[in-house]
């Protein structure tokens, strides 16, 4: 997978990656966001005020993935 080869994280609205991430475990890390229909702009605003969340989570090798609402 990319995002595995490359070191990516992963963010989705998408509750398949998160699937993924608890069955599989990292990496590739996931952020599942817990949003209805919305902007693209909204999704920046929602990871922008979670980036201290997001960047605590990246730090840690085990965790599997986030979910933000």
């Amino acid at each position: 997978m990319f995002a595995i080869r490359e070191g990516f994280v992963i963010v989705s609205k998408d509750s398949d990656f998160h699937q993924l991430a608890f069955t599989h475990g990292p990496p590739p890390k996931v952020i599942w966001v817990q949003r209805g229909n919305c902007t693209t702009n909204d999704i920046a605003n929602v990871l922008s005020a979670a980036r201290e969340a997001i960047e605590n989570f990246l730090r840690e090798p085990e965790t599997a993935f986030l979910v933000i609402e």
